[in-house]
Parts: structure tokens; sequence; C-alpha cells
């Protein structure tokens, strides 16, 4: 009997010191981290804005509740535009916002993260990224280099470009001085285009002043507002080289593998967000921008001929085809050419069908 009663005193006792307790949570871990971008400080679109660098970071704080805090560095901030890739890749900030095809130097097979040649539009890609495999070809692409990459916006369709002579032929391009960078460049190379890279605050003085002939920048919304329509008024439209443009964010491995899973899940939702916003937001300005500058300001809206686009085509098939030459590259482009190819047929029976005969 004492033991039972010794027992049940114990017991109770026990009980009265737990309900005392006070209940004790270990405090979650915070990060504070920076990105660093390709793009000049107060850029809308890339650097500023829905879907931009900066909106993504604000998403990332406000999804963690605070537990990933992003301060975001415009190019030259903390290092210059193109040093985005290799600032991560050592680890010196843990994360970077630009375009896959500015790193061709360090892997060919990085372009087609960004956009190719008569690739395909926004629609096409995200079904290739999110669930062709493109996603994990991109992890293996940039693995050598200690980053994860990931999709977190498009520009859509890019215009053409500005050109002070109207395009009537294939021989209007032999010797036309044109802005106009990647593999689009190359391929008006072998159409002897004379090709001249600069950066955009340069396209605007350099076309009023002739140094060129022609510039290709992004798309109605950014040409604006370098005020290209006053230095050309002939705006041609195909989008043979830049048919989408996905904007990247990198983010170093070893950051990235000291975070919990909850948390490299929501910078992979912001991520996808920003995604979805960056091309909406895209869209709705790029219209009101090109109805502005053909009402307002007298642009010239054209589309290149169809012999022009041909003779595009043929080259960037051999420019490709070409450059491919690595194993890696040949399988990234391998899947992107299938899952074109299958993903062609469905949007010419449901998009082109409708805009062309329904809309």
């Amino acid at each position: 009997m004492n033991r039972r009663k010794f027992l049940k005193t114990a017991g109770a006792g026990a009980a009265v010191t737990a309900l005392a307790a006070p209940n004790v949570w270990a405090k979650p871990k915070s990060y504070r981290w920076k990105m660093v971008t390709t793009w000049p400080p107060g850029l809308p679109f890339y650097q500023v804005g829905n879907g931009s660098a900066e909106g993504l970071a604000k998403r990332i704080e406000e999804m963690s509740g605070g537990r990933i805090k992003i301060r975001v560095y415009a190019a030259k901030e903390l290092v210059p535009a193109f040093g985005t890739f290799d600032a991560v890749s050592k680890g010196t900030v843990e994360m970077g916002h630009g375009v896959a095809y500015y790193w061709a130097g360090k892997t060919f097979a990085a372009q087609y993260f960004g956009t190719i040649p008569f690739g395909m539009n926004p629609q096409g890609a995200n079904a290739w990224y999110y669930e062709g495999g493109g996603i994990q070809l991109w992890e293996e692409v940039y693995k050598p280099f200690g980053l994860v990459p990931m999709p977190c916006g498009s520009t859509g369709i890019q215009m053409t470009g500005w050109f002070n002579k109207e395009i009537n032929s294939v021989n209007d391009l032999k010797g036309l001085k044109m802005r106009i960078p990647g593999l689009a460049g190359k391929v008006l190379a072998t159409m002897g285009v004379n090709v001249i890279l600069l950066p955009g605050g340069e396209i605007f003085p350099a076309l009023e002043r002739g140094v060129i002939d022609a510039a290709e920048w992004v798309g109605p919304y950014q040409d604006r507002r370098l005020g290209l329509y006053q230095a050309a008024k002939f705006y041609y439209h195909s989008g043979w080289h830049e048919p989408s443009t996905t904007s990247e964010l990198i983010v170093s491995k070893k950051a990235w593998d000291s975070l919990d899973k909850d948390l490299q899940e929501i910078i992979r939702g912001a991520a996808a967000e920003a995604n979805v916003r960056a091309i909406s937001w895209a869209d709705a300005n790029n219209a009101e921008a090109l109805d502005d500058m053909i009402k307002n300001h007298k642009v010239k809206l054209k589309l290149l001929p169809k012999d022009v686009i041909e003779k595009l085509r043929v080259k960037t098939g051999e420019v490709l085809e070409q450059a491919n030459k690595d194993p890696l590259s040949r399988k990234v482009y391998t899947s992107y050419s299938r899952f074109q190819a299958n993903w062609s047929k469905w949007a010419d029976i449901s998009e082109a069908t409708y805009h062309k005969y329904i809309r």
C-alpha cells in the first residue's frame, strides 16, 4: 500500500510540474543574404516592380515570415553587371539575377535557358522548364559552378528592333551596322550584318548619330523609355531572335544547402510567382506603349519580309548545329528541340488557330 501511495503521489507531482513548466520553442534560424543583378538601378521590370529582382526579394521575405531577408544590389553597386555569375559561384554573395545567355562564355548550353532564335515562346519555354525536364537540365549545366538556377521572369516575345531604313529583302541587311547581342548577332553576321555590342544606355546616342543603323533592345515599353522612337522610325517585329527571354535566379549551392527544406520551397515558389508576374507586367505595359508610339510619335510598325525570316531560320539552324559541339550542350539542344517539335504541334492547333481564325 505504501508503494502504491508513493507512486500515486509522485505521478501527481510530476503532472503538476509538467503543467507549470513553460513551453520552450527553439527560435527558427534567420538568414541575411545579398543578391546582385545585371541591371542598372531603377530599371523597371528587371530591377524594380512586380516580378523584378527587388520584387522577388520582397516576396521571399514575406513568404518566409522574415526568416530570409535579402538586400538587392544593382549592377556596379557591389559587383560589375557581368560579374554576377562569378560572385554567386564563388560564394561572395548568395544570389544573383540576370539572364542565362549572358554566361555563354562559361558554357554554351546556358543560352537555352534564356532564349534562342526561333525557339519557344513563354508558354512553351515554361512547359519545358517545369514539365519537360528543363529545370533539371539547367541544374546539371550549372552544377560544376556551384549554382542552383531557376526561372523567375520573362519579357515575352521581343521586337526585332529599330531601323533607319526599310528592310525589303535579304540584300538590305548586308553592310548594316546593328546593335544585337548573343546568338542572333552570330546569325546576322553570317548574312553580312556588322554586329556591334553596346550596353543599353549607349544605344540611343549611337542610333541617333548614325554610328549604328539599327538596334534591338527589348520591347515597346523599354524601347520607349530609352527614347528609341526619336532616333529611328521603322519598328520591326517578328520575334525571331528572342521569342522568350527568361530571367534567372541563381543561388549559391552552399547557401542553398544551408536552408531547411521549407525555405528552399519558398524560394522556388516565389521565383515561380515572379515568372508569372513579370510576363503579365510586360504584356500589359507593352500594349499601351506600342499604341502610344504608333498614334502619337508616328512610328511605322513593320513585319520582316517572309524571305528574310526564312533565311534567318536556315542560318540559325546552321549556327546551332556548329555550336553544339560539347556533349552537355548537345544534350540540352536535343531535349529542347524535341520538346519544341511536340509542343509546336499543339500550339499550332490551339493558340495559332485561335489567333488566326477566331479572335
